[in-house]
Order: C-alpha cells, then structure tokens, then sequence
C-alpha cells in the first residue's frame, strides 16, 4: 500500500517515516523487557551476533503489517506465525514460554503503536484526541487478523495509559536481554556492510560515539514509570539531547518531499561490496563467518543451524510440512557437522575445526558434502521450487536468496553463475553443483565461488 502524501492522521505513513528510527531502540528495549520475549530472544534468536538484521526483521515486518493490502497481510501474519512456532522451552530460571500466548504477542504489537505515538509526541506534533482515535482504530483493525482474544487488546485508546501502566508495574522485567540492548550490544556491534567505508578504526570510533548517543537517548525517552520502576534516571544532558535529535528530526523532516522522507518497502537496497577472496580455505573461512555462525560467538551449534532454517522458512512462504523438511535437512547437516568435527565432544564447532575438516573431508571424500550439506540444501531447493517445476526460476531465485541488504544486480549475478545452461532457470544439479564448486574448486573463477557475492 503506497504512502499517502495526505497530512491527515495516518499510523501506516507515522510508522514509514524515517524519524522512527529514534524510537527504534526504544521499542527493543520495551519488547525485550517482557519475559517471555527475553526467553524467546535468549534461546532461539542471533541478535547478539546479528543486531542489525533484529532491527530490519523488527521494522520490516512492521512496514509489511501496516503498509500491505489486504492479501499481503494475510501472508505476514501467516508468516509470523510460522516463524513463532518453535519458540516455546523453558528459560533458565525454570518459567515455561511460548512465543504464541495472547498476551505477549499483544504486547509486542501495542509497543509497535507506543513508539509511533511516542516519536509523534516527543517530536513535537502528538496527535490530537480525535488524531489518536483514528489511528487507534486503524491500528486495531490490522491487529484483529491476528486473531488474538477480545479482551487481549484494549478496546479504545482511553484504555491504553491502564493497559502500559499495569505491563510496566505487574508484568515487565529489566531483563537480561533489555539490559544488553540499552548498555551492550552497541558497543560491540559488528560493522554494517554499508559503513564498510569507515574500516575497523573508523567503525570503532563511531560505535563508540553511537553506542553513548543511543543509550542516552533511549533513557531518555523511555516511559516514566518504567525509567522508575527499574532505575533508570536521565541525566539533564541526555534530556536535552532528546529534545535536539526529536524537535530536530521533526524539523527536518517537514522539509523533506515525501519520497525522502517516508520509506517504502520496495525501497531500492544498497549495493553489496563483499570483501574479495579468491582461495578456497578464505572461502570456506567466510562461509562459516557470514552464514554458518549465526549467533556471532565463533561456533557453530545446532542453535546456529536451526537459525539457518529459520531465516529460509521465513523468506519463504511454506505449509508446515515444507517447514518441517527445511528444519529436518538442517538438522542431518548439524548431525554431520557434530560427529566429524566436534573434536572435543564440548557441542561446539569452532572456525579453525570447521575449516580443516570441511577441507579434509572435501580432498578425502568426494562425497563428503552429500552427508550434510547437499541434504540441507536439497530441502531449500524443493522449497523455493513453488509451483513443484523442478527447477527455480528467477522469481524463486529472489524469493530465496533476495532481501534488503541484496543488490538486484548482486541477485541477477548469482543466478547467472548457477544457471550453468544459460537457459533462465536453475536445476536442483546446477543448484547442488554451485555449493559443490564454492567449497571444493581451487580456482577462483569457478562459477559456485560467487555465492556470498564477487571474489
């Protein structure tokens, strides 16, 4: 659904607006504090390793609820229920979760709202009462294609300071994962591919600067009565600075023509500029840092691989049994990865026993990568293949492989490569056969060694 230039009250253009990228951190945090998406979070997501696709799933997946026709919502909703399934075990502290009780998935959707009222608000422009209970209702209209229970959701924005006070007072926690989001993980964070420009010492020094901005800000802009329940009390100079980055934001972006101003979902992506490497133990090396090590903590697990599972599941739009396929082929390749190179019996593959074994085992076997690899991705092949053709067309192809961070060229590049024919699609041997090249040929123009981008 397009952004409408119209300056009437709208939470579909709020939530498209660039200024919500202030109130980014803010929504974590408050998400976070739930316990039951801390657990969730703890357990099952890589946002410690991968902070930046959290925050393009987070505000994506807003973008797709808010801004999509009816048919297109359908499909998010659809897909995000998919995606929770599995989150569900039993924390640490021995409190059963569930990613799909009414309750939390109410809460999560409600601080979506909060946000956007709260960026309104601290930029200077709150709604007015009639403006808050226009976009109230039209927030609650998407919302009910969830199906949560009646009573999950309040039923009219007069409710909604109740509703935050009690979660604030009876159910929020300062959990561990809130308070890695507001001290943490900013400071550690990896570089973004778009900032690769900076190098490691210039990253370094804007982390460094970034990570004070941000939490300064988000103390700042926090809820009263969560800054006291857990604590939290702004110094005058992050008040300040709250006011100059909102009322400045605002200010800015009045002036903006729309398309600068609003972010569409079809929003042309950056160009990718991966690194280059042109040997095949750099290969493997990246493989297992870009893709494998999903958690970003230097091994691999079967956590790691059932994130892998996930992120293809959720690309894609699959009936339960293609997902249980997807998770099963990924399951057999942690089995594998487990039994040859978990040399230490610890649960654990770390790079450097990654890379001898997958070189060793690819030089000793040629039919190494059959036993985990190729059955992982024989199950993505015939998940992509959607209309059961037996080979993925260019469509398929971006279905899969596509996203934000991917430049179009990048894709049509990659397809390129693996439609070995040249004849406009991709077989399951020509898909097979490009991961087969990646990690065994030892030169660099080998078509598979292009995967992850150009060497």
């Amino acid at each position: 659904m397009p952004v409408s230039s119209r300056r009437g009250a709208s939470f579909r253009r709020d939530l498209s607006e660039w200024r919500v990228g202030l109130v980014a951190w803010r929504l974590l945090v408050l998400q976070a504090s739930h316990p039951v998406v801390a657990a969730g979070m703890d357990e099952h997501s890589t946002y410690r390793g991968h902070p930046w696709r959290r925050i393009e799933h987070t505000l994506g997946s807003g973008r797709r609820l808010f801004q999509a026709d009816e048919e297109a919502l359908h499909r998010e909703v659809e897909r995000l229920a998919r995606a929770h399934r599995r989150i569900r075990g039993t924390a640490p502290d021995g409190r059963s979760y569930d990613a799909h009780d009414p309750g939390t998935r109410a809460w999560v959707l409600l601080t979506l709202f909060e946000s956007v009222v709260a960026m309104r608000r601290l930029g200077g422009d709150r709604y007015t009462g009639a403006e808050l209970e226009a976009v109230y209702g039209e927030f609650r209209q998407i919302a009910a294609v969830f199906g949560l229970p009646e009573d999950a959701v309040p039923k009219s924005v007069a409710e909604l300071p109740r509703y935050f006070d009690r979660m604030v007072r009876e159910e929020l926690e300062f959990t561990g994962s809130a308070r890695y989001l507001l001290y943490d993980i900013l400071r550690e964070a990896p570089q973004p591919r778009r900032l690769r420009w900076l190098g490691p010492v210039g990253w370094r020094l804007v982390r460094a600067v970034a990570a004070r901005v941000i939490t300064a800000l988000t103390v700042a802009d926090l809820p009263a009565a969560y800054r006291e329940r857990f604590g939290l009390a702004p110094t005058r100079r992050a008040a300040v600075l709250s006011v100059l980055l909102h009322r400045g934001g605002r200010a800015v972006a009045a002036r903006l023509p729309d398309h600068l101003r609003y972010r569409s979902p079809d929003r042309r992506p950056t160009v990718r500029r991966p690194p280059r490497q042109d040997t095949r133990r750099p290969r493997v090396d990246r493989f297992f840092h870009e893709v494998l090590d999903q958690t970003g903590d230097g091994y691999v697990t079967a956590r790691d691989l059932q994130a892998m599972a996930h992120n293809v599941c959720w690309q894609l739009e699959l009936t339960e049994e293609g997902e249980a396929a997807v998770y099963a082929g990924f399951e057999a390749w942690w089995e594998q990865l487990r039994s040859t190179m978990d040399t230490d019996g610890d649960g654990r593959v770390d790079r450097a026993e990654f890379v001898a074994a997958t070189l060793a085992g690819c030089d000793r076997d040629p039919d190494y990568l059959e036993a985990g690899l190729l059955r992982a991705l024989r199950a993505v092949f015939t998940a992509a293949d959607t209309d059961g053709s037996g080979y993925l067309d260019a469509d398929e192809y971006r279905a899969l492989f596509g996203g934000r961070r991917v430049h179009p060229a990048e894709l049509s590049h990659g397809f390129r490569q693996l439609d070995a024919d040249g004849d406009g699609r991709i077989t399951e041997r020509e898909f097979l056969a490009g991961f087969v090249e990646y990690f065994t040929s030892r030169s660099p123009s080998a078509a598979g060694t292009h995967l992850l981008g150009r060497p």
